[in-house]
């Protein structure tokens, strides 16, 4: 159960970072001259806050939908829900990045975003084959 609180604290900070950043980072380095690389980060960090926390969030339900035994997970390992649920984000994401659909609001193509995106899918993977996550009977 500590993996899914580690998990629970990496979210939580992430939300945090991300606040900070809309709120009081990324007005201030987009007022001030700072290099495009700062730039470029603060614009498209929101794009690697969605790919980790999503993924971590779909990983939360995947874990419960097997412990639940739902038929299309009941027998699966836990590693394949990690692949399935960072693939259902990276589709989530991904897709939005292109325009595919728009169910994160007003989207405007750039490949940072896309890049970051992916940075957050492998980070939030890598997390859950590092942490294991498992639901275990009381």
């Amino acid at each position: 159960m500590n993996d899914v609180r580690i998990l629970v604290r990496i979210q939580l900070g992430i939300i945090v970072t991300f606040i900070a950043n809309k709120i009081w980072i990324r007005p201030f380095v987009l007022e001030h001259d700072f290099s495009a690389i700062l730039n470029t980060f603060v614009l498209s960090y929101p794009n690697f806050c969605e790919a980790v926390v999503g993924t971590i969030s779909l990983c939360y339900l995947g874990l419960v939908a097997k412990h639940l035994g739902l038929p299309w997970v009941k027998n699966s390992k836990n590693t394949r829900i990690y692949v399935l649920v960072t693939l259902l984000a990276a589709a989530y994401v991904i897709l939005q990045e292109f325009k595919i659909h728009n169910l994160g609001g007003r989207n405007i193509y750039d490949p940072y975003d896309v890049l970051f995106s992916v940075l957050g899918l492998i980070i939030a993977y890598l997390l859950l084959n590092f942490l294991q996550p498992q639901i275990i009977e009381a």
